[in-house]
């Protein structure tokens, strides 16, 4: 799993993005914590992760943790809407367009992998 180094963060997420980033490190449960990450596909452009998704085993195939680029963090679903509408305000307003792995110049193997 990689993260970008400018991460998004809601407002309760900043609060608390130390402890989070632990619990997340060593696979323990989160309440209500979700990750904003770079679709793997080309039809989307970030998905929305419960944090306790990473408990399931196909997360932890390290061949899927390569593929998954953070780039927000959030606490509650409402607040990780929030964020994803951030980024995209962020990156339209950048470019004119929504291609959010050029914007940010992060998870572009993705793109260029073609993978689903």
């Amino acid at each position: 799993m990689r993260w970008y180094r400018k991460l998004y963060l809601g407002e309760q997420a900043a609060e608390a993005k130390y402890k989070m980033f632990g619990k997340i490190r060593r696979g323990r449960f989160q309440m209500d914590t979700y990750l904003i990450t770079v679709a793997r596909g080309p039809d989307n452009l970030l998905e929305i992760y419960s944090a306790n998704m990473l408990k399931q085993p196909y997360f932890k195939k390290k061949s899927v943790q390569d593929q998954i680029y953070v780039v927000g963090l959030a606490k509650g679903y409402d607040e990780a809407l929030e964020v994803v509408r951030r980024i995209i305000d962020d990156v339209y307003r950048k470019t004119g367009a929504f291609d959010v792995c050029g914007c940010l110049k992060f998870g572009q193997s993705l793109r260029s992998k073609g993978n689903a």
